[in-house]
């Protein structure tokens, strides 16, 4: 089982006139939302978004209902926005951890991110990022192009490259969070790690410093450090946590495929652009995106097991692609392919299919089940006595309540 205890504070700061960001935290999951856009617009998209993520993850407590739950976060944002001009322009940042369950039954914590919140991961007094910020800036210290110190005064550093609320489609980073006893996670906004440098932080937010303590003193210390910005941080530590049986780390996207740009129009005269011509031009672009949305939609609704590198790995796509598009290993299995019977192995290494990814994971379960077997020894015996012991066994039944730190 996995339990953390917890803490949270938010801040105005020293020269915002409202506080945009928001956040929440229970036993099971934990958010912070960082809204933007004028006239408390932002307020608005971050309140709708936590929201949309507390009520999806509570319907669904996995993997696909935290990502779920966070689409239509976006989705509604966005339509929220349409329907009111006030709004126009408001967007959120989303950054959370929620324990999950797996096809095993399994609870681990999960983070979900999208935008330059951050979360941090703490053991021993070391701190270390979990997530990357969806900035221009440092999209391009990733690319290359710039070093982490001229990232930190790019006038470019807070344009965000990805929000909740700013186009239809949203891709999401997704990451399983390998943890022991003790280690403590830190969300927080930009307001607070900008602020703050790592070792402020991990001296601030590291034990013997209680939960609440070390949250209080985290935003004081920002305040302080110039408190430019909304600050808000939340601060778990586990109890006891499992490490997810098939530990996940992908970008989890909606976008549908780019559409090839056709060939360029010949030079027309304006009166010869009727309604006629544009309803044709309307039609052909519905038809051109159809077609390569199904394209994509038949590239990757297959999932398949094979042999990576020794390894049995679970794949999203058509086995050896389809036209341009190449599978995508979703992740490695714990097993290696001489975990499997013969016949199975072979057929592994020339893939099995299966149409979903919990069926996938049914099945790779299933054939090492056969292997595991196959590896008991028979006994022959001529003559067996049998004999009938019947135990009494009592059932304690231990309850743990779960505390805010």
């Amino acid at each position: 089982m996995t339990r953390w205890r917890y803490a949270a504070a938010t801040d105005i700061g020293l020269v915002r006139q409202t506080n945009q960001d928001a956040l929440y935290v229970d036993d099971a999951l934990a958010i912070i939302a960082d809204g933007m856009g004028g006239h408390a617009a932002g307020e608005v998209a971050a309140a709708i978004s936590i929201d949309m993520v507390c009520a999806g993850f509570r319907e669904h407590q996995n993997v696909e209902g935290l990502v779920e739950a966070i689409q239509n976060a976006n989705r509604a944002v966005v339509s929220d926005a349409r329907g009111n001009p006030e709004h126009f322009g408001m967007a959120t940042t989303i950054i959370a951890v929620g324990l999950t369950y797996d096809l095993e039954g399994v609870m681990s914590p999960t983070l979900v991110h999208v935008g330059d919140s951050r979360a941090y991961q703490l053991r021993d007094g070391a701190l270390r990022q979990l997530s990357e910020d969806h900035s221009v800036a440092e999209e391009w210290v990733r690319m290359g192009r710039l070093t982490a110190e001229e990232a930190l005064v790019h006038p470019r550093r807070h344009q965000l490259t990805r929000g909740v609320g700013v186009e239809d489609t949203i891709a999401i980073d997704v990451r399983s969070i390998s943890a022991l006893a003790g280690d403590r996670v830190l969300l927080c906004s930009d307001g607070l790690s900008n602020e703050l440098d790592g070792d402020t932080l991990a001296r601030l937010a590291s034990a013997p410093n209680g939960l609440e303590m070390a949250v209080e003193s985290l935003v004081s210390e920002a305040k302080v450090a110039g408190g430019r910005d909304n600050i808000s941080a939340i601060l778990l530590e586990f109890d006891e946590v499992n490490v997810a049986t098939f530990p996940i780390q992908r970008t989890m996207s909606t976008a549908p495929p780019p559409v090839t740009s056709g060939a360029r129009a010949s030079s027309v005269r304006r009166r010869r652009w009727t309604w006629r011509v544009w309803a044709s031009v309307l039609i052909v672009i519905a038809l051109v995106v159809g077609f390569f949305s199904v394209l994509h939609w038949y590239a990757y609704s297959n999932y398949y097991l094979g042999d990576d590198a020794g390894v049995v790995a679970v794949y999203q796509g058509q086995p050896h692609g389809f036209l341009w598009y190449q599978p995508v290993k979703v992740f490695d299995t714990i097993y290696t392919a001489k975990q499997f019977l013969p016949i199975d192995e072979r057929a592994i290494a020339r893939t099995i299919s299966e149409p979903s990814l919990s069926e996938a994971l049914v099945s790779v379960k299933s054939l090492h089940r056969d292997w595991e077997l196959s590896r008991v020894p028979k006994s022959a015996t001529t003559t067996t006595t049998t004999t009938v012991t019947t135990t009494s066994t009592t059932l304690a039944t231990t309850t743990t309540t779960a505390k805010k730190g």
